[in-house]
């Protein structure tokens, strides 16, 4: 992550390239394109000087305009969060995170998905979330405790707790605790990842269930 070695060129160009970004935002530039271009620009400099690449979205981040100048209402910065979103939430992160638990794949088959530690693991995110969320949701309402919310139907109680069944980090480290033989922490993460992709499948797909559910009865209404 660190560096003995830094390239002064290399962070002189892109002190350049900050410059421009400056510049751009003096201008009061608003088009995303300029700014994204030159911080690709920055980017490859900054990684070639030895400091890590991550901080030149630190600083896109603050060159680019908060606000347009002829529309008040409409923000750049915000208009390109907005459309990295999906792509971080749903591609990116998933890849990062998936790349940096340390499952090999190599080797993998059927027996070994199958093995009692990654299926029990799997089980227990699938199935436990479900019945300790459900279970107590069913408890607190048959008690008087609490009451389900306007359109708030049993088929959507029943899908969030399939979502609450996608665990990692937690579910990585309390594994770790479980287990510390090193040769158990593979079935682990298989367990955690396996449970996980579960869980969010059966949940999308019971949630657009139970949204078509109520857009029918709110048709018919």
């Amino acid at each position: 992550f660190y560096t003995a070695d830094l390239s002064g060129a290399s962070l002189m160009s892109a002190g350049f390239g900050i410059a421009a970004l400056l510049v751009l935002n003096r201008c009061r530039v608003t088009s995303i394109a300029p700014y994204v271009l030159v911080g690709i620009v920055i980017w490859v400099f900054v990684l070639k000087s030895g400091v890590h690449a991550t901080l030149v979205g630190v600083v896109l981040a603050m060159a680019i305009p908060m606000r347009s100048p002829g529309d008040p209402n409409h923000s750049p910065l915000t208009q390109l969060e907005h459309n990295l979103h999906p792509w971080v939430a749903f591609a990116i992160l998933p890849i990062f995170a998936f790349a940096n638990a340390g499952v090999s794949l190599a080797g993998l088959s059927i027996a070994s998905l199958l093995a009692p530690l990654p299926l029990g693991i799997a089980a227990g995110l699938f199935f436990g979330k479900q019945l300790g969320i459900v279970g107590f949701v069913w408890m607190g309402v048959r008690l008087g405790v609490c009451k389900l919310p306007t359109d708030m139907t049993w088929v959507l109680v029943w899908g969030v707790s399939m979502l609450g069944g996608i665990g990692f980090t937690m579910s990585l480290f309390i594994g770790t605790l479980a287990f510390a033989d090193p040769a158990q922490s593979s079935g682990v993460r298989l367990g955690v990842l396996g449970g996980s992709l579960l869980a969010a499948i059966c949940g999308y797909f019971m949630l657009r269930l139970a949204t078509a559910q109520l857009n029918a009865k709110a048709v018919e209404a």
